[in-house]
């Protein structure tokens, strides 16, 4: 094949082109561990002497009264903030708190936020092709085309989140609770190891939620999953495990029916919504 052709095969990825190979190894550990992290922001302390630990497959759930440090905690997670002090690993080889927000992404750390940001000019199909986990460098860009694979793995992300008899409608006609999915789906498409979701079904139907939960729970073993919510009725209904934030640091851990009983828990959380 003449150096032409071969620049003009689409089928082909060049080896300088690819993206670099990153496992994370949780032979030794947990997917997640965060020791001893302190962050202060004009003198207030809103992450306190945090420890915390997510295994590998696990679906954990965060749960604290406002200011209690859940979305500074994903900040330093994904490398947006930088803490002061204390040390965060992703398995046992990559040190978070060395690396930028892209370089975390990348390794496979993928952040849903609270409010669901698709493309809503395009179509269902377009979004998740558009997140596709490939090489996002202009030439690979440029010479992409869909594969067999590709599309097989955008209609098994369809089959997921329950859009399938959608994927060819735009975006902006989805209802808040098929967006909040659309927008899991497109994380989904990047395979990622460990998903960070915040508030999931705020502004949900009823109906929604429990297809939301079921959602959730079905990643859990596939992917590490950490769900940061208010809805206790929701955190009920998926948790395995449960941990409280209070002040920045973590109060209690363990089961919804064990932290429900937690005198401090009720105390500090559940007794002020009570």
């Amino acid at each position: 094949m003449s150096m032409f052709e071969q620049l003009t095969n689409r089928d082909q990825v060049f080896e300088f082109l690819a993206p670099a190979a990153s496992p994370v190894d949780v032979r030794h550990g947990p997917i997640l561990y965060l020791e001893d992290v302190n962050v202060s922001f004009d003198g207030f302390k809103a992450i306190n002497n945090l420890n915390l630990t997510i295994d590998d497959g696990e679906l954990r759930c965060i749960i604290g009264p406002n200011g209690a440090g859940k979305t500074t905690m994903m900040d330093i997670i994904t490398g947006k903030t930088r803490p002061d002090t204390g040390s965060v690993w992703f398995g046992s080889r990559h040190n978070l708190l060395t690396m930028n927000e892209p370089d975390i992404a990348s390794l496979g750390i993928g952040r849903k936020f609270q409010k669901p940001t698709v493309f809503e000019a395009l179509t269902v199909f377009e979004n998740l092709e558009l997140a596709m986990a490939t090489d996002k460098r202009i030439f690979p860009t440029l010479t992409a085309i869909m594969k067999p694979e590709y599309r097989d793995r955008i209609d098994e992300v369809l089959e997921m989140i329950k859009l399938k008899t959608l994927r060819d409608k735009p975006a902006g006609i989805l209802s808040h609770g098929q967006k909040q999915w659309l927008e899991i789906g497109m994380l989904l498409m990047q395979k990622p190891r460990l998903l960070l979701v915040d508030e999931p079904v705020a502004g949900m139907t009823e109906q929604e939620m429990e297809r939301t939960a079921e959602l959730l729970t079905s990643l859990a073993g596939k992917q590490s999953v950490v769900v940061v919510e208010h809805d206790m009725g929701f955190v009920r209904s998926i948790a395995r495990k449960v941990t409280v934030l209070h002040q920045g640091s973590v109060l209690a851990e363990g089961t919804m029916d064990q932290v429900s009983n937690d005198r401090e828990v009720i105390k500090v959380y559940l007794g002020e919504e009570a």
